[in-house]
């Protein structure tokens, strides 16, 4: 028999936490996250990073297993959430997935897409032009260019829409044309599930969110990691605002704004990303036990 792996995905601030953990003490396994950013121990207020009650309840994978020193991208989550996986089905048949990075899953479950060379001078030039005009350029040029790209990008990910730039110059192809690859077969199970929240009561938790995040000591928390400012998990939502704060662009209220604003948006792609993945069965985040009982009668 091969072991199975339950996915667990969702928009942020939909509960996919307390649910998985939930999922994974009645099935008795273990958690693999598929963030992006908790994987770093110094970033917690804002990435909403697990409470340390919920990681001790259940034992989790990719979440503090690495410093803001070190680039982690979603090739490098593929090879090492494959060695997690390995490790947990010699212990247990069933393994749980949870996250919101849609690439970082797709890597897990089908395998990354073969992308094209980008010469040199192509990619130095853009990032010379990055460093000098900035995020927002980066955003118009390809909002302009690649519409099918940015319809569905990580808007507030430079590094991804560095990526994205770069195949379109090297190839005059969107990088959306690459990402046609036939999935690798697993040698596991896979069962896909997500949830849900009406749109007005997501909005409502992503602002109270954020919220507790500043009465936690998010700006702390941003100042502390200041010296790495330019690594690409610190350009994302949550973080990217309150350095604009810091270097005058916006009061720390229109900061706390943007930052609701922007994961918003965030939540909104991330609905639209899980909703194209064939074969999802969907739940409302307010039936985490009919998600429960689903998943159980199958594995």
């Amino acid at each position: 028999m091969k072991p199975t792996v339950i996915l667990l995905a969702g928009p942020t601030a939909s509960g996919k936490t307390a649910l998985a953990i939930r999922l994974a003490q009645q099935l008795g396994t273990e958690i693999i996250s598929a963030d992006s950013r908790q994987c770093y121990r110094e970033l917690s207020i804002g990435t909403a990073k697990p409470a340390p009650e919920e990681l001790a309840a259940v034992p989790h994978h990719f979440i503090n297993s690495h410093s803001i020193h070190e680039e982690v991208n979603a090739a490098a989550y593929e090879r090492l959430a494959l060695q997690y996986l390995q490790d947990i089905f010699s212990r247990h048949p069933v393994a749980i997935v949870t996250g919101g990075t849609g690439l970082y899953i797709r890597a897990l479950l089908e395998g990354m897409d073969e992308m094209p060379g980008i010469p040199p001078e192509i990619r130095t030039s853009i990032r010379a032009q990055y460093e000098e005009k900035g995020l927002a350029w980066l955003q118009e040029t390809l909002r302009h260019r690649d519409p099918a790209f940015y319809a569905n990008a990580e808007v507030m990910n430079p590094r991804r829409l560095l990526r994205a730039l770069e195949v379109l110059d090297a190839t005059g192809q969107s990088i959306t044309t690459f990402r046609t690859a036939t999935p690798q077969q697993r040698d596991f199970h896979i069962i896909r599930t997500a949830i849900h929240l009406p749109k007005a009561l997501l909005h409502e938790r992503i602002h109270q969110r954020v919220d507790m995040m500043m009465a936690a000591g998010l700006v702390d928390e941003v100042r502390s990691v200041t010296a790495y400012r330019h690594h690409n998990a610190l350009q994302t939502v949550g973080y990217a605002e309150i350095f604009d704060h810091f270097d005058g662009k916006m009061s720390l209220p229109e900061a706390v704004e943007a930052i609701k604003t922007h994961t918003r948006q965030y939540a909104k792609r991330q609905m639209t990303w899980f909703r194209r993945e064939e074969g999802t069965q969907w739940f409302d985040a307010g039936e985490g036990s009919a998600l429960i009982d689903w998943v159980s009668a199958r594995v």
